[in-house]
């Protein structure tokens, strides 16, 4: 049988030097290294969607899922398979991001309700200088390409021009 302690009785000024003793220990700690954490996601600003905290909460969030959706892994219904492992595979891409720094989900948030925007980070031209561009791409002269803008630069581009650059790479050959 366990000895049950009594608890310590300690008088008013005691408590006082207890007290003083463990806020001055608390001022003197050094805030958490967080070693585990890749470098690249440890210096991002606080305001980021992707600091270390917010992913942290998704994965919380995505765990508590997965443990109500643990019976829909050997599932008959394929539907609610490919759901659990949509859930499993964004968890295993949380944690990999934590610890390399590489974002692999094409989504973000805590029930995955964001897409990721593509960014240009080098410009490919068509063969007479135009620059090429794809929607909803952010590029570094414009911002984000929009369909309005892709409308508005197809029709000032000639018809002439997009034959010649077919031709240039080999897609409309004759055969012999």
């Amino acid at each position: 049988m366990k000895k049950i302690r009594k608890k310590r009785k300690l008088t008013e000024e005691q408590r006082k030097v207890l007290v003083d003793r463990i806020t001055k220990a608390r001022a003197a700690k050094k805030p958490a290294a967080q070693k585990s954490i890749h470098e690249s996601v440890r210096d991002l600003p606080e305001d980021s969607p992707f600091k270390s905290s917010n992913i942290r909460n998704w994965m919380k969030v995505t765990k508590d899922k997965l443990s109500g959706m643990r019976g829909w892994k050997n599932s008959n219904d394929k539907k609610q398979c490919a759901a659990y492992f949509i859930e499993e595979g964004y968890l295993h891409n949380l944690q990999a991001y934590l610890r390399d720094g590489i974002y692999r989900d094409m989504f973000y948030g805590d029930e995955r309700q964001y897409i990721i925007k593509y960014k240009c980070a080098a410009m490919a031209y068509y063969a007479d200088g135009t620059p090429k561009r794809t929607v909803d791409v952010w590029y570094p002269d414009i911002g984000v390409y929009t369909k309005e803008m892709a409308n508005e630069s197809n029709t000032t581009r000639s018809v002439s021009n997009k034959s010649k650059i077919y031709k240039a790479s080999g897609k409309h050959r004759k055969k012999s």
